[in-house]
């Protein structure tokens, strides 16, 4: 059986409803992004959440420019980020203490089933909008509260006025390399003038989208022989789904030489110097791995562009 398209959001809407959602498979280009860290399965399989969770939450946004998701703790992953930008372009890295993930693996062996609180300790969960130098951030945080990723963002759902939104999130290392999958419902609120029958039934249509999406298994949202299509089908058949048109996801970096020059080109002589080890400046990205090295030659060359 071939396999389905992937590295995707499928928008789609409940038929005939306000119900809105977005569906996230990430294979391929989640598996690009491990590929180039050797990161111990309970780290990889965060930081692939936290992909999808980047990508889902990234495709509600009408903007162009990127959402950044990042948590922050004091455990043994101190740190995640992943964003996505409005065309699709994911990446992300961990940081971890090897000493505390190793401690926190021996008390819980099961890889799979190490909690938020067990990884990450106590800390937050932060969401940033960046629309570009000529508009202002817009940021989100949240306490890590709860025992995935999914319970910490829908922790700052529930405390939300602005819109009802469910999440769900999964991730595996299977025999086809990393998967992440992402399945979020949305309603926007009832705007005033609605007859009460009107807002009973809107609320009755919510309550059993939801009821659908929940029943969605972690399986389902990983399997390569089920493309999107049906797997909505199968959770909205009842009340019927309508797909809209997909958008690539693709991993891409935006590191750049010639921007870490600008930014070498900021220091003095004397501070320059400092940065060397054996004559050569030396910068490796954290979300690629990409190297770049300056030496004087590459250091002049740029300084003279900018004269």
């Amino acid at each position: 059986m071939t396999a389905v398209a992937d590295n995707l959001i499928q928008p789609f809407l409940v038929h005939q409803t306000d119900v809105r959602g977005r569906l996230v498979r990430l294979g391929s280009q989640v598996d690009e992004i491990m590929s180039r860290h050797n990161y111990p399965e309970p780290v990889a399989r965060s930081l692939a959440e936290l992909l999808a969770l980047a990508a889902v939450l990234g495709s509600a946004l009408k903007f162009e420019g990127i959402l950044t998701v990042q948590t922050k703790g004091d455990g043994a992953v101190s740190m995640m980020v992943a964003d996505v930008t409005s065309v699709g372009a994911i990446r992300g890295y961990a940081q971890y203490d090897e000493a505390l993930l190793a401690d926190a693996m021996q008390k819980n062996p099961d890889a799979s089933s190490l909690s938020i609180p067990q990884l990450m300790g106590a800390g937050y969960l932060a969401f940033t909008v960046d629309q570009g130098e000529h508009s202002e951030r817009y940021q989100g945080i949240v306490e890590l509260t709860g025992s995935t990723l999914a319970d910490c963002i829908q922790h700052y759902f529930s405390q939300s006025d602005q819109v009802d939104m469910v999440v769900r999130l999964a991730a595996d290392l299977t025999d086809k390399g990393w998967r992440a999958g992402a399945i979020t419902l949305q309603r926007l609120p009832e705007i005033g003038g609605n007859a009460d029958g009107d807002l009973e039934d809107s609320k009755e249509i919510w309550r059993r989208s939801v009821i659908f999406m929940s029943s969605v298994k972690n399986e389902e949202l990983l399997d390569t022989e089920l493309d999107a299509g049906g797997l909505l089908y199968r959770l909205f058949h009842e009340d019927g789904v309508v797909v809209y048109d997909p958008i690539e996801l693709k991993f891409a970096c935006r590191c750049d030489e010639s921007r870490l020059a600008q930014v070498l080109s900021t220091l003095d002589e004397e501070e320059l110097e400092d940065c060397k080890v054996d004559g050569k400046i030396s910068s490796q990205c954290e979300f690629c791995r990409n190297l770049f090295v300056f030496d004087d030659e590459k250091l002049a060359y740029y300084r003279s562009l900018q004269d």
